[in-house]
């Protein structure tokens, strides 16, 4: 297993892609602060290191000109991707995946707050083990809850009682949802080797390897296009969940958000079952 290892501290530097789709101002803001402060400290870190921020516009970006000329002001190079309508979240991060010339590359949620000193202790991290190529965050939740994304492989009842059962009849399977969420395992503290399936909502690459990877297998619109992603890196690198690296994420999950939501969950899972086996109970 090759990691494709390059130290983060080369001239290569960071890139970082934030995909958008009608985004709400005040969360993607606080996003882009967060990153701003980040790669501030990293700067401070290590001076040498450059950034590179891609905002790619799925559609209806608001005016957020004078932000990304203070993010520049702060020495980052910032491109704006537009014009190609609602692609898909894998397929939009494609776009500036493609346009990576870092030696490591963030997919970055725009629901995520990421801690000043995240982007150091990850470049730390991966200085030290060369044998990482994909790295996965301690992701808390609003009350300052760990959240378990990471995942083991999914049977069809776990993503039916995980994505859709109301909270109190989810305690009936809670033996079985803390298996698949790895809550044996992933905690406060230690590192975790090989997660089986990393979130999307902060996946730090090597880009090297995610460019050798393609990026994400476009034929996800959305939904699941993490999961296939995180298994296919195995193949080439070591996947590692190192919890000193803190973001908070705002998110939530498809049964909240309406129909059409619910169908595109049901259609990227029906799609990550056809390619990688399935599961039923």
């Amino acid at each position: 297993m090759n990691a494709l290892s390059v130290s983060p501290r080369e001239t290569g530097g960071l890139s970082v892609s934030v995909v958008v789709y009608r985004p709400e101002r005040v969360q993607l803001m606080r996003t882009l602060a967060s990153l701003r402060a980040a790669c501030n400290a990293l700067r401070g870190a290590s001076p040498d290191v450059s950034v590179e921020l891609f905002i790619v516009d799925n559609g209806g970006l608001p005016d957020i000109g004078a932000e990304l000329d203070e993010l520049r002001l702060n020495d980052l190079a910032v491109s704006t991707i537009s014009g190609h309508g609602n692609v898909g979240y894998g397929r939009g991060h494609n776009l500036a995946i493609e346009r990576a010339r870092s030696s490591f590359h963030l997919v970055l949620n725009p629901d995520i707050d990421i801690d000043q000193d995240a982007l150091v202790t990850a470049f730390d991290f991966f200085d030290a083990h060369p044998e990482a190529g994909l790295l996965t965050p301690r992701i808390g939740d609003e009350s300052g809850h760990l959240q378990y994304l990471c995942r083991r492989y999914p049977t069809l009842l776990d993503l039916l009682i995980r994505g859709f059962l109301p909270g109190r009849m989810c305690k009936l399977f809670a033996a079985r949802l803390a298996r698949y969420e790895m809550r044996d395992l992933i905690n406060e503290r230690d590192i975790v080797w090989d997660p089986l399936i990393v979130s999307g909502c902060f996946m730090l690459f090597r880009t090297q390897l995610l460019q050798t990877l393609a990026g994400f297998d476009p034929r996800y619109f959305l939904y699941f296009e993490d999961y296939d992603l995180s298994l296919r890196t195995h193949e080439f690198a070591r996947v590692v969940y190192a919890p000193a690296v803190r973001v908070l994420h705002h998110g939530g999950g498809a049964a909240g958000k309406g129909a059409a939501h619910i169908r595109m969950f049901a259609a990227s899972a029906f799609k990550f079952f056809n390619r990688f086996g399935w599961k039923w109970l």
